[in-house]
């Protein structure tokens, strides 16, 4: 191979393992990978802050089912870049991070923007280490991609000492990563129908990493055979064509009271690469870890998983994905019927799809009903966390894989980034971001990005001038005491057309059509501003009555 300096050596694995694009906010430590990266033909999407790059990476991870790369430099570089990193631990996404550090001969005296990588980051990824051989970058970066990968993915991080990345060394490449993947047997599948064949009440949650269209096809293919009910977990609700009379819904945040009382009656649980946690049952009051009164078969490619929070009757260590394959070859017994306990939960979630009418001229649950019925079925719809985010998990009909980007892990601000990584994707699918006008605002400096990468999004912000979530807690446990939840926010329109994008404002729910044709024909970044009533809170109360209920626990 010859003498190569670290920064070289690190891309031409990267260009290996298949990375075609990475994400990143340069630094000075680590200029020698930047310099690999120069004519690798790897693309180096370059954001504004690393909390931003971090969820471009993790949203990557998730399209893909392949690691998000992201570079960022030492100190406030890494503590930025939490954030994103958090994301992709709680949401399973695999990702490899690249830090920037110190050269090695100054450890241990406080350097400038030093940081001990290990301990900061060690609660939060997979693994971490630190680079000191530049030799040894093809080992370290080989096991990096297995690591994010195997088993359940997630974040791995290596620090990169900046001499040790400018030093140069003779080593050979290692190959493309192949991975060992727990598979499932016939067996195991035939387990699991026998299990379930003795169950009244069954219901199939799927969620977890990994998902692809062929797994999300057997799942709609063993659901309709078996004529069994399906929910998904929090932010997986692109896992299964919601049309599909399987589905009865999401076990998220604000649940369908209707679906969670099918959660706590059901006397047998298929849980599918979930990791049945507290979200899916809600703060673990709806299944009682001490004793659940159900049978539970859990799959998970993680052996710890199963058993960790509930017992499982049924352990599986396997991909979901492979345990379905196998289960759309088998067919129920005669004796098996369960038609009516499917279909009360399919009615329970077409009622509570029913549109419920909020205050002001600009209603949510219309906006939301426009994009389901006139987007493309591929178009990938995302969001960050906030109440907003409740109007489109309640009133949007997914379709297809693939096309739904979310925080499990309930991340403000990731929504906007995400779109960014997904319209670089998939630049021939509109992208459309959900937004609050507080969630926007923590990463709509990378409006810039978008416009320098030619990521043409569009953006939706539900302005309601205040951190709403936040909000509807407060008047609930103190009502009528505003403290820290009111928002002054920009004209975003405006903002947006600083950017050299398009900008809009919607005040009456009528012009909202319009304005999405424009902004989808704009091909260019472009921001739709709904201006909501003071009132709009959540999708079942406005401010006002979650105040009385609030007044009315108090006096309680």
């Amino acid at each position: 191979m010859g003498s190569r300096h670290g920064g070289q050596i690190l891309a031409d694995q990267l260009a290996i393992q298949g990375v075609k694009r990475v994400f990143s906010v340069p630094g000075e430590s680590f200029l020698a990978a930047l310099d690999g990266l120069y004519d690798s033909g790897i693309e180096n999407v370059v954001c504004r802050q690393e909390g931003a790059a971090a969820m471009m990476a993790e949203a990557h991870g998730k399209l893909t089912n392949t690691p998000g790369v992201l570079f960022v430099t030492r100190g406030p570089g890494a503590t930025n870049a939490s954030s994103g990193i958090h994301v992709a631990r709680q949401d399973s996404t695999p990702m490899v991070v690249f830090v920037g550090q110190i050269a090695r001969g100054h450890r241990d005296r406080e350097a400038f923007q030093e940081v001990d990588y290990r301990a900061m980051f060690g609660p939060l990824a997979k693994w971490v280490t630190e680079v000191d051989q530049t030799a040894r970058l093809p080992e370290y970066i080989a096991r990096a991609f297995s690591v994010a990968m195997s088993g359940r993915p997630g974040p791995v991080v290596l620090a990169l000492p900046e001499d040790m990345l400018s030093g140069h060394a003779d080593t050979p490449d290692r190959p493309k990563v192949v991975l060992s993947q727990a598979k499932a047997h016939m067996i195991d599948a035939e387990r699991i129908a026998h299990a379930m064949e003795q169950a009244e009440r069954p219901l199939v949650i799927a969620g977890g990493p990994g998902w692809s269209v062929t797994a999300s096809d057997n799942l709609a293919t063993f659901a309709a055979a078996f004529d069994v009910p399906v929910a998904v977990p929090f932010r997986r609700q692109d896992y299964l064509d919601n049309r599909h009379v399987c589905y009865v819904g999401d076990l998220g945040v604000g649940m369908n009271p209707a679906l969670a009382a099918k959660l706590k009656d059901a006397d047998f649980l298929l849980a599918l690469g979930t990791r049945l946690g507290d979200i899916a049952t809600g703060s673990y009051e709806l299944m009682d870890p001490a004793a659940t009164g159900k049978t539970i078969c859990h799959v998970h490619p993680e052996p710890e998983m199963p058993g960790l929070v509930y017992h499982a009757d049924i352990p599986i260590t396997a991909n979901a994905s492979a345990v379905l394959t196998e289960l759309t070859a088998l067919s129920p017994s005669q004796k098996v019927s369960w038609a009516k306990w499917r279909a009360g939960a399919r009615a329970a979630y077409e009622t509570w799809q029913a549109p419920q009418e909020t205050p002001g001229s600009v209603k949510m649950e219309q906006v939301i009903a426009h994009l389901s019925e006139t987007l493309p079925e591929n178009a990938i719809l995302t969001n960050g966390a906030g109440n907003y985010a409740a109007f489109l998990h309640r009133y949007f009909t997914f379709k297809k894989s693939k096309t739904q980007l979310a925080p499990t892990s309930g991340s403000m601000g990731y929504g906007f980034p995400a779109a960014i990584a997904a319209k670089l994707q998939h630049p021939d699918v509109p992208v459309i971001c959900l937004a609050g006008d507080g969630c926007f605002q923590m990463t709509l400096n990378e409006m810039s990005t978008a416009i320098q990468h030619g990521a043409a999004v569009v953006v939706i912000v539900a302005n309601n001038g205040k951190y709403g979530t936040i909000r509807m807690h407060q008047e609930k446990t103190y009502p009528g005491r505003v403290s820290g939840t009111e928002l002054s926010n920009p004209d975003f329109a405006a903002l947006a057309r600083a950017y050299g994008g398009m900008g809009q404002t919607v005040e009456r729910t009528e012009d909202f059509p319009a304005a999405l044709d424009n902004a989808l024909a704009a091909g260019t970044l472009a921001v739709i501003e709904l201006k909501l009533d003071d009132e709009v809170l959540s999708t079942g109360l406005s401010l006002s009555e979650t105040r009385k209920l609030g007044e009315a626990a108090t006096a309680s």
